[in-house]
């Protein structure tokens, strides 16, 4: 009943964010070039926060920063439980066209990598955005739905 709530709730903001997407338009010498994130935007973010039971969520914090435009380049923070010793992971975006191309470590190993693709829906008021993405974990050799929540600013 519990995932079923969720992927209702989860349909209706994807369908209410498709209309909220806010895109900067560049022009360039040919073309224009859609601009989904700017240079010096800021991401904090909850991590990964689905296919978690209620009772199993721990907290996952993430920070980003856009050194150009359309990249963006963060780190996280994760600890399962207090048995557990604290990881540090790093992640990349690349935007296109409404789009994003994903990669992330779990440690600071390239033995634990993820890839994936996703869009980013960001709702104007607030700088609160949404991100699922389809995420392939090489080491595993498994292909997950992750969602990811936070503001943007």
């Amino acid at each position: 009943m519990k995932r079923m709530i969720f992927t209702l709730a989860f349909g209706m903001l994807i369908a209410i964010g498709v209309n909220a997407q806010e895109v900067k338009k560049e022009k360039g010498e040919c073309c224009a070039i859609e601009v989904q994130n700017e240079k010096g935007d800021w991401y904090v973010g909850a991590g990964d926060i689905s296919n978690t039971p209620w009772t199993g969520w721990s907290l996952s914090p993430t920070i980003g920063y856009a050194p150009i435009d359309n990249l963006m380049v963060g780190m996280n923070l994760s600890q399962a439980d207090s048995t557990e010793d604290l990881g540090v992971g790093l992640h990349a975006r690349y935007f296109w066209k409404g789009y994003f191309a994903y990669a992330a470590t779990e440690g600071l190993s390239l033995k634990d990598t993820k890839l994936g693709v996703g869009r980013m829906f960001t709702f104007r008021r607030g700088g609160v955005y949404l991100d699922p993405r389809v995420v392939y974990n090489t080491t595993k050799k498994t292909t997950n739905l992750e969602l990811g929540l936070g503001l943007k600013f």
